[in-house]
């Protein structure tokens, strides 16, 4: 689907005032959760349950942070926010998850393919656009970035002609995640490839572990550009977007969420003791609640505000 014109404008006028409303927004809850529960005749506290541990894309930061501060439970809720090959790879080696949310549909089919994730609770939370991002102050408002191949390669050119005398100084570079396990990176390539750009921009890839990392470059000023999904700009006031790839150039992104098989399936277990059956109960009513509340029709400002589209 189109990213509509309002909509990315309104996404990038709010560029500067992003964190400050997902401060704003802290103060109200999207969903309630039970403060407690009855499993079995057990009563179990939610203050009394462990925390619920969420592993997401690094790209869904400042957008989950402020969801969950909305949450009356909020504060017993843990994220780590890390590449989605990375996490997922943890995940498939026993790290203690309770809740998968990948930047790309290929991470969690690889989970949903070794039994790790449970396929019945998967969910689309939103999608996103892919961008080309310099450093510099966000442009002013109304502001719609140019899709055309003529501003891609423009946005993607070195800073200053590359010269025998420059060669090493020079800003060639271009920050985006590693095209071999990182979900920006595999857009950006599929995207490159496309638009018949990768020849040239292939070889000047700066390959990064997550997208926040090119980001980063991109601040720093180390780079000429990077790409980065939309909402990124959002969260940064130092880069300006110069570009966005057309949505057919590359596959849709998408941010799919799902529960962890193995923390779901203990929730059923038949050996376990009454009070560790109801607690796993208890906590995976807890996950399931935390999934309705970010895609409720209350949570949906927060994630536009924070430059994401609508689930498709």
């Amino acid at each position: 689907m189109m990213l509509p014109t309002q909509d990315f404008t309104q996404a990038m006028t709010n560029a500067l005032q992003t964190r400050r409303q997902f401060a704003q927004w802290t103060t109200g809850a999207v969903v309630g959760v039970g403060v407690g529960m009855n499993v079995g005749g057990v009563a179990v506290q939610a203050q009394a349950l462990p925390p619920l541990i969420v592993f997401a894309a690094a790209s869904l930061t400042e957008v989950l942070q402020a969801l969950a501060a909305r949450l009356p439970d909020g504060n017993n809720i843990r994220f780590s926010f890390a590449s989605s090959s990375t996490l997922a790879k943890q995940i498939e080696q026993g790290a203690p998850a309770h809740l998968f949310i990948s930047a790309d549909d290929a991470w969690m089919d690889h989970l949903v393919d070794r039994k790790a994730v449970d396929p019945s609770t998967r969910v689309n939370l939103a999608d996103n656009r892919l961008v080309v991002v310099r450093q510099g102050a966000p442009a002013a408002q109304p502001f719609v970035p140019p899709e055309t191949l003529a501003a891609l390669r423009e946005a993607l050119s070195p800073q200053r002609p590359v010269t025998a005398s420059n060669e090493k100084t020079a800003l060639t570079r271009i920050a985006t995640g590693d095209p071999a396990h990182v979900p920006v990176g595999r857009y950006a390539q599929a995207a490159l490839k496309n638009l018949d750009l990768w020849s040239d921009v292939g070889p000047r890839l700066v390959r990064t572990d997550n997208v926040r990392s090119a980001l980063s470059f991109v601040e720093r000023g180390e780079v000429a550009a990077g790409i980065v999904y939309a909402t990124d700009a959002v969260a940064s006031t130092q880069v300006k977007v110069v570009a966005r790839f057309p949505l057919g150039s590359h596959p849709a992104i998408n941010y799919p969420a799902a529960m962890v098989s193995a923390f779901n399936s203990a929730s059923a277990s038949t050996t376990a003791s009454a009070t560790a059956l109801a607690t796993a109960s208890a906590t995976s009513a807890k996950a399931k609640a935390f999934l309705m509340a970010i895609t409720s029709a209350a949570s949906q400002p927060v994630w536009r505000a924070a430059g994401f589209i609508a689930a498709t």
